[in-house]
């Protein structure tokens, strides 16, 4: 990329780029037998919003199970693991100063949890609403629209006052390229559809194969090997 020198920010997506899992979403269908079908061909195309797919997907579950807690929902991701290397490669940006972020459309229930493992510098992602007694309600929160997660990169360079020639989004899908604001890096990791790897192709745009987060340092840092990698 050619900004060894110049790199002061890192911008992960974090379902299938930070853990290993492709959605967040998927493993509450999972757990309550449930699953998006013909929503998520639509959403992914753009045909239908975000609020609109949050709501199917809850009316989904509550159609399993009326009354849901939050703690129910929070028990789903259990054994929920990070990819290989993610620990070491946040802490290897940290020790070269560089802030790293989370810029997700995941939910904030494993997002947020995941955030304070890695210690990241900032986070943001999509949630629900809950009722007094913790119960969900049929509407989502959407802080991040997965077609539009640029907004949320924009705002990190003016709060941090950083370039966009300073920073480097990282996603697994094609959505993910809405990260890549104007004059700035991306990176495609670890894709698992076809729909991502045109879309890199398309924009082009480095791709990682694989999920070990330590191969995206010769990509970030002009060549360089991860350091003391065993």
């Amino acid at each position: 990329m050619g900004e060894k020198m110049t790199l002061r920010a890192v911008v992960f997506d974090c379902d299938g780029v930070l853990i290993d899992t492709i959605s967040s979403w998927r493993i509450i269908h999972e757990y309550f037998g449930t699953n998006s079908g013909e929503m998520l061909d639509k959403f992914l195309k753009g045909g239908i919003t975000d609020e609109e797919f949050m709501a199917d997907d809850i009316r989904h579950w509550k159609s399993v199970k009326p009354e849901i807690h939050r703690d129910e929902l929070m028990r789903c991701y259990q054994g929920v693991k990070l990819n290989p290397g993610a620990r070491d490669l946040v802490e290897a940006l940290h020790a070269k100063g560089i802030h790293v972020s989370i810029v997700s459309a995941g939910v904030d229930l494993l997002i947020g949890s995941i955030a304070q493992m890695l210690k990241v510098d900032d986070w943001v992602s999509n949630g629900f609403q809950y009722c007094d007694d913790g119960f969900l309600q049929d509407d989502g929160v959407v802080r991040v629209p997965a077609h539009y997660k640029g907004e949320m990169v924009k705002k990190l360079c003016k709060i941090n006052d950083f370039q966009p020639h300073e920073i480097c989004s990282v996603g697994d899908n094609h959505t993910d390229l809405s990260m890549k604001i104007s004059g700035s890096n991306f990176i495609g990791f670890n894709p698992s559809k076809e729909m991502a790897f045109s879309g890199f192709r398309k924009a082009g745009v480095p791709i990682v194969e694989g999920n070990d987060c330590r191969d995206l340092w010769p990509h970030l840092f002009d060549g360089d090997e991860f350091p003391n990698r065993s």
